[in-house]
């Protein structure tokens, strides 16, 4: 019986060690994440480390592939993948799977075995809501790149503006309506919601992680003295784009830590929306761009932008830019929307 154990715990361990391995190159190779590839690494690491406290030997000596039973039986559409989000979401279905498995047989053996493998367990759960909620909003993010912040108090404004933005070639708006009271906040928000979806555009809501979430949209913007990241995630329902906006390179490293969807950049140029804000250059955008690559983190750049500055901020390494003013306050916000979403095609060809 105890080499039934010992061939039960090399299967499964082999079993995790291969699951683990799918879910650490969707991190490295889909969603482009060094943070998470990290996490998924140390988590393969950890659980070698555990596995090497039983006997080695006796592991692999009680390995029998050819007297296997198992090996001939399979299920219908048992290796079915459509997509590689299928095949994450195998792997880590198969990890956890096998975690257990490991924890009930090594107790036998090493209770303190177990134990470290019972808590990889918990682990591996933490690790793969991460992992879906970032990728799930990072995928959505992946297409914006013209930005509209519209930062007004009159809802039949902004409605309309919403409406022409949207038609004008927009891929995401933001409703930035600091004095309204919550009701007013809310009835706007819903309708700026539908109007978006409707149109294929990405919502954002600027502040407010409970408006955001009871109207339905797809993410929230927060600044520096807004809710923490974290936080507005316990408020969701369903996988929320996170904004986070940085003005120097301290808080860039800081807010990546907080694992956002994107990050704004700026203000580049003097603004009117913000008069107080020091513009930050277009250096700045550059030496941002460079320090998240590899992090999977979107980001975009914001500030004083319009159609006749925004191929500098482009050439600076920018691949989304957000406008406010120079839309919103334009005679024709869908011409100057369509100008400006030609200049970032010809960038991001």
């Amino acid at each position: 019986m105890e080499r039934s154990i010992y061939r039960i715990i090399d299967a499964n361990f082999n079993r995790a060690r291969e699951a683990i391995r799918v879910i650490e190159e969707f991190c490295r190779f889909a969603i482009n994440s060094d943070a998470l590839t990290e996490r998924a690494k140390q988590l393969r690491h950890e659980l070698c480390v555990a596995i090497d406290k039983l006997d080695a030997r006796r592991l692999i000596s009680s390995r029998d592939t050819l007297g296997d039973v198992g090996i001939a039986k399979m299920v219908d559409k048992q290796l079915a993948r459509a997509n590689l989000n299928d095949c994450f979401t195998a792997g880590c279905k198969r990890l956890t799977e096998a975690l257990r498995t490991l924890t009930e047989t090594t107790q036998t053996l090493n209770p303190t075995t177990a134990e470290i493998i019972e808590k990889l367990r918990y682990t591996a759960y933490t690790l793969e809501k991460d992992i879906v909620l970032f990728s799930d909003t990072s995928e959505k993010f992946k297409r914006v790149g013209l930005y509209v912040i519209i930062s007004s108090d009159l809802p039949a404004d902004v409605l309309s503006l919403t409406s022409r933005c949207a038609a004008g070639g927009a891929d995401c708006i933001q409703l930035r309506a600091k004095s309204l009271e919550d009701n007013e906040l809310f009835a706007l928000a819903v309708e700026f919601v539908q109007i978006c979806k409707a149109a294929g555009v990405l919502s954002i809501i600027n502040d407010r992680v409970d408006i955001a979430v009871a109207a339905g949209a797809d993410g929230v913007h927060l600044g520096q003295n807004d809710l923490p990241i974290e936080q507005a995630r316990q408020l969701k329902l369903a996988p929320l784009i996170t904004g986070k906006s940085t003005h120097s390179l301290e808080q860039l490293r800081a807010g990546c830590r907080e694992r956002p969807t994107y990050v704004s950049l700026g203000p580049v140029f003097a603004t009117e929306t913000k008069p107080t804000a020091e513009a930050v250059g277009t250096n700045y955008v550059k030496q941002a761009t460079e320090m998240l690559t590899n992090t999977g983190i979107g980001h975009v750049a914001v500030g004083g932008i319009t159609k006749d500055n925004v191929e500098e901020v482009l050439s600076a390494g920018a691949r989304a830019i957000a406008v406010c003013s120079a839309v919103t306050k334009a005679d024709e916000p869908m011409a100057v929307c369509r100008v400006l979403k030609e200049k970032i095609a010809v960038f991001n060809k």
